[in-house]
């Protein structure tokens, strides 16, 4: 059996931008906020930080100031996936120097590779560092599937010892958890499958709910773990009309508005994506009212 990186609910958490760069005092503020609220992980620089239009030197800096200001309260994740093997390595190599205790690597994404080459180009990370490795896969967004069977072999190496499962197919995570056991855990990389990933043995939820829910997310899993079913159920169908706004456009434009309407001073998504659409700006702030954010 594997250690865990974290039980329960990782916040893949926004990046606040400026129009010339990262804006330091508000993350400091997001970071504090979430800690405060029982977030289990902060996961940083991922997709929902919007890693692909920050330069390499941002990326440095925000892994370095989040495990400065985390202080070890509660793990801190670098999302330093790419596609490019070599350059992954790079900043995997630089994330662990400054005391991340986990990297998310998301597969290649445009150039893609075949199964084979998935093996290949985790082996080549993974022991290139000593951090435990979550795999991301996602193939909504990268044009790539971690198939199971490839679960399974890269499962067999050490630092391997999770995935974020964002493939949204229900059927592949039981596949895995069949073929994987203790050898890799389950985390849900979708807001509305975390019960039935947890269901299937998972242990958590990295989340973007959680940017402005995260001790709703936090008890949402514990409520599972723990045995009261009834209870995690409820709240899972309770936060699909929310859920369902933060993914009507695509992510993060959302929940960056919803931050916005929290007071966090979080600025607009970087090009080439855009501000919320006026009709979803209305719905979100809706649910967000029902929900008692606001």
């Amino acid at each position: 059996m594997k250690k865990t990186l974290f039980i329960g609910c990782g916040t893949a958490l926004v990046t606040p931008f400026t129009k010339d760069g990262v804006n330091y005092d508000t993350l400091r503020e997001l970071l504090e906020f979430q800690i405060a609220q029982s977030t289990d992980a902060i996961i940083i620089c991922g997709t929902t930080g919007e890693s692909s239009t920050m330069s390499l030197e941002e990326k440095k800096q925000v892994i370095r100031f989040t495990v400065d200001t985390v202080h070890k309260r509660v793990p801190v994740i670098a999302g330093t996936g790419g596609n490019c093997t070599k350059s992954v390595i790079e900043l995997s190599q630089y994330a662990q120097e400054v005391g991340v205790d986990g990297l998310l690597l998301v597969t290649p994404y445009y150039n893609k590779t075949t199964q084979a080459g998935l093996i290949a180009h985790y082996q080549e990370i993974a022991h290139s560092v000593t951090l435990p490795i979550i795999l991301y896969n996602v193939p909504s967004r990268t044009g790539v599937n971690i198939e199971p069977k490839t679960c399974l072999e890269l499962s067999k190496i050490s630092n391997i010892i999770a995935i974020k499962e964002a493939s949204g197919n229900i059927s592949q995570v039981a596949k895995i958890a069949q073929l994987c056991g203790d050898n890799l855990w389950i985390y849900s990389g979708n807001d509305d499958q975390v019960l039935p990933i947890l269901s299937l043995g998972g242990i958590g939820v990295i989340s973007v709910l959680s940017n402005i829910m995260p001790k709703f997310v936090h008890n949402m899993v514990y409520d599972y773990l723990s045995g009261n079913h009834t209870l995690a159920k409820d709240s899972q169908i309770k936060s699909i009309p929310l859920i369902d706004c933060l993914f009507s456009e695509v992510n993060p434009i959302p929940v960056k508005y919803a931050l916005q309407l929290m007071n966090y001073d979080v600025g607009e998504p970087r090009p080439p994506l855009i501000s919320m659409s006026l009709a979803g700006k209305e719905k979100l702030k809706y649910e967000m009212q029902k929900q008692k954010i606001l």
